[in-house]
């Protein structure tokens, strides 16, 4: 999975809720939503490869790699992978493509704002 197109997804659900609002309507594992919905929760799943899950402690991003999940000195570091695996969300490829995968941050930003 690449970020940068799943980024231009969110922002093309976005722009089309606009024009669309509520009446167009999507399941999405069982919830009826609509285009902002769709957008948002994409955006949710995008930002949980980098965030920690409230339960276990980990970033999906990190795959299970130990001494970046549990280390004091590399837990924080987060790497910006070229692409993610689309079943478990690990990291794949080069880690230093801050140029697309940092596109997280402008999703982030616009989300704070809203």
């Amino acid at each position: 999975m690449w970020l940068p197109v799943n980024s231009l997804v969110v922002e093309a659900l976005r722009e089309y809720y606009k024009y669309y609002g509520e009446s167009l309507r999507v399941d999405v594992e069982g919830r009826s939503l609509d285009l902002r919905g769709v957008a948002d929760d994409l955006f949710m799943r995008l930002a949980g490869l980098f965030l920690r899950d409230p339960e276990t402690g980990c970033r999906l991003v990190l795959g299970d790699n130990e001494l970046m999940q549990n280390n004091e000195l590399w837990k924080e570091m987060i790497p910006f992978h070229e692409f993610f695996h689309g079943e478990d969300g690990s990291g794949l490829g080069a880690s230093h493509q801050t140029g697309w995968t940092a596109m997280v941050a402008v999703l982030l930003d616009r989300m704070g704002r809203e």
